[in-house]
């Protein structure tokens, strides 16, 4: 409360300012911060709807080793924001290939609210059926991120990895603005949304993830 009676008394000061130009950096400033939402907004939508368009993973699992398709040697991983869901990526990968690594790890990256994330805190791997593996790494905002490293620190957990025969299988969405307003922005808000992901930076770069061991798959999704 002391430090808002100073700020409001500067403020108040400079308020004669604001028809003397200071009405641009206070517009430019509420447009910087209009978009920082909708891309927070709208990722959050993006989250949601792929969550309720996905399959769980486990039971779709247990169906597919019902009849299983053919399995061809080394090791994939599948990116993924949901750890409970299937990826699209491995959909899209059974769907055009007709195989299934012999080895499959969905790996899902958080973000904590601290700065850093301790080594022994990092990862967390859980075996499931039919040697596969599902790994979420954790990250504080300071710490950078980087894959590799991080799946070398599943071994005491038992997953041994070579790097020179890991795959990493991506999807990459291609928002697509519907009609309606499922994503609870407004239709420029979509817009917006969408043009921001086209332009978003390479996963690939931002995890240090070997480029030519990376496989994308596109997957269209409306919001």
């Amino acid at each position: 409360g002391f430090f808002m009676v100073i700020d409001a008394t500067f403020f108040a000061a400079a308020m004669h300012k604001v028809l003397e130009g200071g009405w641009f950096p206070l517009l430019l400033g509420a447009a910087i911060f209009s978009i920082m939402m909708t891309w927070r907004r709208g990722r959050a939508a993006l989250l949601q709807r792929l969550r309720t368009s996905s399959i769980p993973l486990v039971p779709f699992l247990d169906s597919l080793f019902l009849e299983p398709p053919q399995r061809v040697p080394g090791t994939v991983v599948f990116l993924t924001s949901t750890p409970d869901a299937t990826p699209h990526a491995l959909l899209h990968s059974l769907k055009h290939y007709k195989v299934l690594h012999e080895r499959n790890v969905f790996l899902t990256v958080e973000f904590r609210d601290v700065p850093w994330v301790r080594f022994e805190d990092r990862v967390h791997c859980e075996q499931l059926r039919h040697d596969c593996w599902r790994v979420t790494v954790r990250y504080g905002f300071m710490d950078q991120p980087d894959v590799g490293a991080a799946l070398e620190l599943c071994g005491p957990a038992g997953l041994q990895l070579d790097p020179q025969d890991v795959s990493y299988f991506l999807s990459r969405e291609k928002i697509v603005p519907s009609a309606g307003t499922k994503s609870g922005l407004a239709r420029w808000g979509d817009r917006i949304f969408a043009a921001m992901a086209r332009n978003a930076g390479s996963v690939t770069d931002y995890f240090n993830i070997p480029t030519n061991r990376v496989v994308e798959l596109g997957t269209r999704v409306e919001i």
